[in-house]
């Protein structure tokens, strides 16, 4: 049996991101050593074509992740990772649904692969120590939350950061309320 015969039958002729039924095909997920079909999914053309690409992203498309995140096929999964990571910075559900999302160890060490060869930006805190997604920094100075009452005081430690597009920024939760914090009033 073929690859695409193989993810024909897997996905019941349906791209395995939205469930479009339209212009489909393999999509082998990076990276890749060896063709397989574990190693592959089952794409419509749009999905495929944000995936591949930076560029033209359409968030509001991407919402069918809430539901292909929980697939028990290891390879949407990891492309539902990365898509939620790459959407978290500019989209609060992709932030919860990336909160939510189970990986098993191998999985998410495959996930982050694309994810850290993508990554030539590096976040610095205020001390130039270089900053990982999911540390623990430190605020240095009393920061009032555009658009909230909420003032984040001086050493107020912000557990779990997400990093972000732009090397200055990172995200994290203060008071219950994710925001997004300049590195340069934190330290490690």
């Amino acid at each position: 049996m073929s690859i695409e015969q193989a993810l024909v039958e897997r996905s019941s002729n349906q791209c395995e991101l939205c469930s479009a039924t339209d212009n489909l095909s393999v999509y082998e997920v990076p990276p890749v050593t060896e063709t397989h079909s574990d190693k592959c999914i089952y794409t419509c053309q749009t999905c495929k074509d944000q995936v591949e690409s930076n560029i033209d992203i359409t968030p509001t498309h991407w919402h069918c992740l809430n539901d292909s995140m929980w697939s028990q096929v290891p390879a949407v999964q990891v492309v539902a990772y990365r898509m939620l990571s790459r959407l978290a910075a500019d989209n609060g559900w992709a932030q919860d649904a990336l909160d939510m999302i189970y990986l098993e160890e191998d999985t998410l060490a495959w996930a982050k692969v694309a994810l850290a060869e993508d990554d030539d930006i590096k976040h610095v805190d205020s001390n130039g120590v270089t900053l990982q997604a999911g540390d623990t920094v430190t605020l240095i100075k009393d920061l009032d939350v555009k658009g909230s009452s909420l003032t984040a005081k001086r050493g107020t430690a912000v557990r779990n950061i997400g990093l972000t597009s732009n090397p200055e920024h990172i995200e994290g939760r203060v008071d219950g309320q994710r925001i997004v914090i300049l590195t340069k009033f934190v330290k490690k």
